[in-house]
């Protein structure tokens, strides 16, 4: 049987080993020319640096640049809050806002009390007077009051002194008057008080 196999000639192996060699030092050569901190920014695509070619742990605090992450990059809880800042100066008044409904008053109710005053010599400027009290009943409230007599005839000395409120725990609960006579004649001196339920 013939064999196929020849020995290669010289020329063959040394054709060869230039080939290896020249294949060899383009290797070489493109590995050379890439040195240190050669690629940068610039050299990167946008977005070619994803997550997962990113080694765990590799990027440190010493590689984030100071104040540089927002309060976006933190999960919710991570960051503390700070200390409360000083009160800020009054805004300025907001609009008038609009006027509510109007109120609702129940029943309203007179209630009078009553006073003889005795007018003394007319016209002589010693007046008699008196005062006299009406409360409302219940849980009535006192909104208004005022004042007569029962005989006020022209050129009468008669008048009302003061009307003042009577106030019971913070509420208008009733009125005081005072009535002054010098009109030589008895004459009634009543208070109406007008009260309502709240």
């Amino acid at each position: 049987m013939r064999k196929l196999w020849r020995r290669p000639s010289p020329a063959m192996v040394v054709a060869c080993i230039a080939l290896l060699v020249a294949l060899g030092g383009t290797s070489v050569a493109a590995v050379s020319q890439l040195g240190r901190n050669t690629v940068g920014p610039a050299q990167l695509q946008f977005g070619a640096v994803t997550n997962p070619k990113i080694r765990n742990n590799a990027v440190t605090s010493v590689k984030v640049q100071n104040r540089s992450l927002l309060r976006a990059d933190f999960a919710p809880g991570q960051l503390p809050a700070g200390p409360t800042g000083p009160q800020g100066p009054t805004g300025p008044a907001g609009p008038t806002g609009a006027a509510g409904p109007a109120g609702v008053i129940g029943t309203i109710t007179v209630r009078t009390s009553s006073v003889a005053i005795d007018g003394g010599t007319a016209e002589n400027g010693a007046y008699n007077t008196d005062r006299v009290t009406r409360l409302c009943q219940g849980t009535e409230r006192a909104i208004s009051a005022g004042t007569s007599w029962s005989d006020d005839a022209i050129n009468r000395e008669l008048f009302t002194g003061e009307v003042e409120p009577i106030i019971t725990n913070n509420q208008v609960t009733g009125f005081l008057a005072v009535g002054a006579n010098d009109s030589g004649n008895t004459s009634t001196f009543t208070l109406h008080v007008l009260c309502y339920t709240p």
